[in-house]
Order: C-alpha cells, then structure tokens, then sequence
C-alpha cells in the first residue's frame, strides 16, 4: 500500500476518515487535506480510475491489522498426527492403555495414525492386524471417524483416524 508521497499520479478520489466522498482533486491538494488533519493519504484502491485514496492513520490501521491478523493466528489449530503402534499378539491390558491413549489424542483434535508391526512370521497373518485395527476404531467409534482402512505396507499394517469434531 502506497502512503503520502509515495502515490505517483495526478489526481486521486479522496475517501474521508468515516467513509465519505470527498471528490476527485489533484494529489496536492488531498495531500494538503491530509497534513491540515494530521493524518496519511493511503492509497486503498490503485487500479481505479482516478486512483481512490482514503485520509487514515497509517500507524494505527498498521497497528490494527497486524492484531487481526495474531488474533487470526491464535484461533488457527494445526492438525498434528499421533503415531500409536501395536503388534498383532498385544495384551488385553496393553490394548486398552494404547487405545485410551488414541481416544486423548482424538479428543485434543489430532489425527491418528494406527501402525500394525509384523515381524519375522507374524506377516504370513495379515488378518489378525486388520482385525486388531477394526477393533481399535470400535473402541474409538465415538471419537473417531476412520478415514483411510487398515492397509498393509511393507512389515506394517497402517490405519488413520481423524477426530469426528474438527476443531
């Protein structure tokens, strides 16, 4: 945005402080205009023709829209992704704690990504992964949707939850 005498062109539509039409004039006299308010020329809206021009602090509008924008910042939440991974023979016990710990991190908003590890043989059984996954998106059905299905990759069987209130 262009302020004072950083505007190059012969005339302008001049905007008071509240909004009102001021009319169209020379540069020179919107600036005068300016100075006798104690106030800046901004340029706001550069391809019109004449270029329309509002009398502002400059300092304060500045001030303002960086405010907006921490403010904007602030209520913005980043999605992280929580890893939670099990192995196809867990205990009882075991699966609970893991999926009570899914279930917090679904209900601060994150993802979860549910991995499954195979090792040696235990990937000739790929059914008892999938049904280990099913299970967990059971006992997390009120707090998650799943959004992609358990998929084998590799030794591992990977399955994702989202939060079903997006924050």
């Amino acid at each position: 945005m262009r302020i004072n005498e950083g505007i190059r062109v012969r005339e302008v539509r001049l905007v008071g402080e509240e909004g009102e039409q001021l009319g169209v004039m020379p540069i020179r006299d919107a600036l005068k205009i300016a100075v006798e308010k104690s106030l800046d020329l901004a340029e706001i809206a550069p391809t019109a023709k004449p270029p329309v021009c509002k009398l502002m602090d400059y300092g304060k509008f500045k001030y303002e829209q960086a405010k907006k924008d921490r403010e904007a910042r602030k209520k913005h939440k980043t999605v992280e992704i929580k890893e939670v991974k099990l192995r196809p023979n867990i205990e009882d016990h075991d699966f609970e704690t893991k999926s009570r710990n899914a279930q917090r991190f679904l209900n601060d908003g994150d993802k979860v990504k549910v991995t499954i590890m195979f090792r040696g043989r235990e990937i000739t059984h790929p059914d008892l992964g999938k049904a280990l996954c099913l299970r967990l998106a059971e006992f997390c059905k009120t707090e998650a949707n799943v959004e992609r299905e358990p998929k084998l990759e590799g030794r591992n069987m990977i399955m994702i939850l989202t939060p079903v209130k997006q924050i």
